[in-house]
């Protein structure tokens, strides 16, 4: 459903906003977004990779797509169109910018159009903040007004501009670009800086009751069940629809599968007088938490909003009465039936014995795409790709052989080798998966020459070689930046799997010994089937869909409970190989009844995180005491409740990174935190201290509580109670709780409002039935303060220490300092008598 619109004629219906003195304008008719790939010339690029990672961007320099923009932009002019097709409309309601983030694996260049009517009480000049990331072009009445490009890549540029505006409406038509390299921040942010109120109307023919109905369709949509187990979810609404809404819903597959066919694609209709609407074709998804895109119309008016949730129908499989192997064909099993059409499912294909056919075909076709066009994490398939052609050469058709040996030549290994891509070599575990490429590839091509770097692949292997004794240098001193992650450990294993069963001499028992210590912190931090805990990096999906992540099955394999699930990106090679985990690690993963094991340790670079754990078979607390207090966070997710009762009954509390509930930045709204907090851990207890600062973009704090997944959720004198199976947890804060009842967060979100703000956790076993009363008579005797003055948050509670925690030297206890009792990266590991009621 689009218009076309002159921009020189369009005539502004009765509709609109109002947009007081410090707001946003978000109101917008939009053009569809233009993409187009944009590499620039080939180049080398500066290595800046120091082999000391961290949580967070790195500046990487002006890739050849980078320096192609600015050269375009200092010579460029640009004409406003005649006309625009608009198809899609931004509203208020869920985000102060107007953003359109995303992801691309290739250098791609962006471009949208919009256009609004902003009408003032007089005529006359008006000042506005103009914040983007990427480029904006602004004319109002035709004439150009303000020309801000400052492309600079994923950083927030600001500028205060004026706008001649009348009091009869002008037209405003802003283009906004950016250039992706890769994930993309792109958006801009227009805010009134004058004293007096604006109005915005939209030009489309629509009422105002159909576009404020759009709006509040767009701005509340959740969905229900959020884990659905039986195929079903509908779209819920917090108001009526007043008319007809037709709804398109789509479901693309994952990020690295964007070429491929929706998994859903349905046209339902919302009828006038109904609050939810039934969402067709669930039952047929996979496993998986699912992006969904929808797009509400009412006749040729639009607007799109961006959710998700998630289908998971297994049970937890009991593998514990199977042996290691055992357990290891069932993953290959499993995946070979229903894995993602990943390089990974065509090993557990090939282990397996099976004959080639289409579907195998096609995992080899969309793997050497990813190789051949250098696409952003191409690396993470190229491995598995190196690690079919080292053992199975003799079940592939020599044609298959042949396209697998042109590409695996042709590839750019790293940053000294000519390119124009966009893939990311700085990270932690990018930086692995080069290497380990570069090392296998040279090996099994020993002799033959590497097109990209014009080296052999003895000169390839000897360089690589280097280079992971650097990156084993760095982890193995310092740890791991994305400690615990769920996301990211999958991504180590393909390389260090791959070292570990092909290489030779240190790498392959550095590789064996790493892979030990990765196993020894998922045994402690998995609790029913689920690895979970404080994270170095974390995305909502890990944090919203423990068991469907590739980590889950990573411990069904190697602790004999938990999911399967259709991640393919390293479990395979865990499953095709022979590396077995410690044998005593299984002792970590579910504690004896009546007995608690807590853990220290520290990972990544500088001490990044020091890590506190408790844990019984019940419940467990993971904590990153201390971090950076006060700085802007990036993906660490810092404290973690997780129950056995429930593989979804898990709890956090964090400062949301940005405005929209179901945003994708770095930080999101529940993902990692925009003010990363001081932490501390106690026994069973974490406190959490929050100063977000004089003018915070977001000024409360909040705990994630997603209520249909415990037995009991329950807001008593400001203390949240939560029970699952036997596990029993609280949290409480120096200001009010504050349950959201509409909309994303309706019956999982609790806030605190004010920029400083202190929290306290606390979880225990459950004896029996009574165990809440008692609980509940423990935590009336519990004071929670907060020393502004002093910042300091202050905790007393019976039969324990006071405690304190100073913003800035952190815990003490009876007024002393605490130290931490493990600075090593090998955890510390103590039982002792389990704390219950």
């Amino acid at each position: 459903m689009s218009t076309t619109i002159s921009t020189t004629q369009s005539q502004p219906v009765a509709n609109g906003f109002t947009v007081m003195p410090g707001e946003t304008v978000t109101a917008w008719a939009m053009s569809p977004v233009e993409a187009r790939l944009y590499p620039g010339e080939a180049a080398l690029a500066e290595d800046r990779v120091n082999y000391r990672f961290i949580n967070g961007f790195v500046d990487v320099g002006d890739l050849p797509c980078r320096r192609a923009l600015w050269r375009e932009v200092a010579t460029r002019s640009v004409t406003l169109p005649r006309a625009m097709t608009m198809d899609d409309l931004y509203l208020p309601g869920f985000n102060r910018r107007v953003e359109f983030s995303s992801f691309w694996h290739r250098p791609t260049r962006l471009t949208r159009w919009l256009k609004t009517r902003i009408s003032v009480p007089e005529d006359g000049v008006y000042p506005f903040r103009l914040a983007t990331c990427g480029g904006v072009r602004l004319w109002v009445d035709g004439v150009e007004a303000a020309v801000f490009e400052p492309f600079r890549r994923n950083k927030e540029s600001q500028v205060q501009i004026s706008l001649p505006l009348r009091s009869a409406g002008s037209e405003i038509v802003v283009l906004t670009e950016e250039l992706a390299e890769r994930d993309a921040l792109w958006y801009f942010e227009l805010t009134s800086l004058a004293q007096t109120p604006l109005h915005v109307e939209l030009p489309v023919e629509a009422s105002g009751q159909v576009i404020n109905l759009l709006k509040a369709l767009a701005t509340d949509v959740r969905p229900t069940p959020f884990h659905s187990k039986v195929g079903q979810v509908l779209l819920i609404f917090s108001q009526a629809a007043s008319v007809d809404v037709d709804v398109k819903a789509k479901i693309l597959p994952s990020v690295h599968m964007r070429d491929k066919p929706p998994l859903l694609d349905v046209d339902v209709r919302l009828k006038a007088g109904e609050t939810q609407v039934s969402l067709p074709g669930v039952e047929l998804l996979p496993d998986g938490y699912h992006p969904l895109d929808l797009t509400f119309s009412v006749g040729a008016v639009s607007v799109s909003r961006h959710i998700a949730f998630a289908t998971m129908r297994q049970n937890r499989q009991d593998l514990s009465g199977a042996s290691l192997a055992e357990r290891k064909l069932q993953a290959l099993v499993f995946a070979a039936d229903h894995g993602e059409q990943r390089a990974g499912k065509a090993i557990a294909h090939l282990a397996l014995g099976r004959t080639i056919d289409d579907g195998f075909r096609e995992i080899i076709d969309n793997t050497l795409a990813a190789v051949d066009e250098r696409r952003d994490c191409s690396d993470f398939v190229l491995v598995p790709l190196l690690w079919m052609a080292a053992s199975y050469r003799q079940q592939l058709p020599p044609d298959t052989w042949q396209e697998i040996e042109t590409s695996i030549l042709n590839y750019r290994y790293w940053v000294d080798e000519p390119g124009n891509d966009v893939m990311w070599f700085w990270s932690e575990n990018h930086v692995l998966c080069f290497h380990v490429s570069q090392y296998l590839a040279g090996r099994l091509f020993a002799e033959k020459h590497f097109e990209c770097s014009g080296r052999s692949g003895q000169e390839q292997a000897r360089l690589a070689e280097g280079r992971l004794l650097k990156w084993f240098d760095s982890v193995e001193t310092h740890g791991l930046a994305e400690w615990n992650s769920a996301a990211y450990y999958p991504i180590d294993f393909i390389g260090l799997l791959a070292l570990e069963h092909f290489g030779e001499g240190q790498i392959r028992q550095r590789a064996r010994l790493l892979l030990d210590r990765l196993f020894a912190m998922i045994s402690l931090h998995t609790l029913g089937g689920v690895p979970a805990g404080s994270m170095g990096r974390a995305y909502d999906k890990e944090l919203r869909a423990g068991p469907l992540t590739e980590l889950a099955p990573f411990a069904t394999v190697a602790f004999g409970q938990g999911w399967f699930n259709d991640g393919v990106a390293a479990l395979t090679m865990f499953a095709a190989g022979h590396y077995e985990p410690p044998p005593h690690l299984a002792a970590y993963v579910q504690p004896e009844p009546g007995q608690a094991l807590t853990a220290h340790y520290v990972q990544g670079h500088d001490e990044a995180a020091r890590l506190a754990l408790y844990k019984t078979a019940n419940v467990q607390l993971s904590v990153m005491v201390d971090g950076k207090p006060g700085g802007r966070g990036h993906q660490q997710h810092v404290v973690d409740l997780r129950f056995a009762g429930n593989p979804f009954a898990r709890a956090w509390v964090n400062h949301p990174g940005e405005d929209d509930p179901w945003g994708s930045q770095r930080p999101s709204y529940w993902a990692g935190n925009g003010s990363m907090p001081r932490a501390a851990h106690y026994e069973n207890g974490a406190l959490m201290l929050y100063d977000l600062g004089e003018d915070p973009r977001i000024g409360f704090t909040h705990a994630y509580v997603e209520a249909s997944a415990f037995d009991t959720v329950e807001l008593v004198d400001n203390w949240l109670i939560l029970t699952s199976g036997n596990g029993i947890a609280a949290m409480t804060a120096t200001g009010s709780l504050q349950p959201v009842e509409s909309g994303p967060g309706e019956g999982i979100e609790y806030r605190v409002h004010g920029n400083r703000c202190g929290w306290f956790l606390l979880v225990a076993d459950a004896q029996d039935a009574s165990a809440r009363v008692r609980f509940k008579q423990h935590l009336a005797s519990i004071v929670l303060t907060l020393d502004e003055g002093q910042s300091t948050l202050h905790l007393s509670q019976p039969d324990a220490p006071p405690l304190s925690l100073s913003w800035e030297s952190g815990l003490g206890i009876e007024g002393a300092p605490y130290s931490f009792p493990n600075r090593s990266i090998d955890p510390l590991v103590r039982t002792r008598s389990a704390i219950s009621f």
